[in-house]
């Protein structure tokens, strides 16, 4: 076994090194996005990282399946500038022809916050479907809060949608 010996130089190297890479790393973390969450600056809820609208979640699967369901990668569809995902072809075949009807209304953003005047990120496994519409929820209380009076929330929340989306970046 051979010991290398270290001169001065060398340990200046190896600190210059470490300098630099810490700085580097220091750099790169400050211009990544944050941890996966929704984009809030978005008229449709996404991953930042992946670009993947309701962050892969099938937007048809709600009304079909009556439960959130994660997309495939091989069911891919892209529309309004995000990558949606679907589990079978029959689903992304459907939306492609009516990407409207199933769409989250307030782009996935929770209707008791719009209806605050706030975007308040919904969660794609906290969903209601209601009147042909997909809902998303920031917390199982607002959830239960809009069950509970659905018409309520929905109308202030359509009147405070122009708004909020106004705030939003398209």
């Amino acid at each position: 076994m051979m010991k290398q010996r270290a001169g001065r130089h060398g340990a200046r190297k190896r600190c210059g090194a470490g300098i630099l890479g810490l700085a580097l790393s220091a750099l790169a973390a400050s211009t990544l996005p944050p941890p996966s969450r929704a984009a809030t600056t978005e008229l449709v809820i996404s991953d930042r990282l992946t670009g993947l609208a309701l962050y892969g979640f099938d937007p048809v699967a709600y009304f079909v399946d009556g439960e959130a369901r994660e997309g495939l990668p091989a069911f891919e569809f892209t529309y309004a500038g995000l990558v949606w995902r679907f589990r079978n072809e029959g689903n992304r075949t459907a939306f492609a022809a009516r990407p409207r009807d199933y769409m989250p209304r307030f782009g996935g953003y929770d209707p008791a916050g719009v209806a605050r005047g706030i975007s308040a990120s919904g969660y794609p496994s906290l969903f209601v479907v209601h009147k042909k519409m997909l809902f998303l929820f920031r917390s199982e209380e607002s959830r239960k809060a809009f069950l509970a009076s659905p018409g309520e929330t929905l109308d202030a929340a359509e009147a405070a949608w122009p708004r909020v989306a106004q705030k939003l970046v398209p």
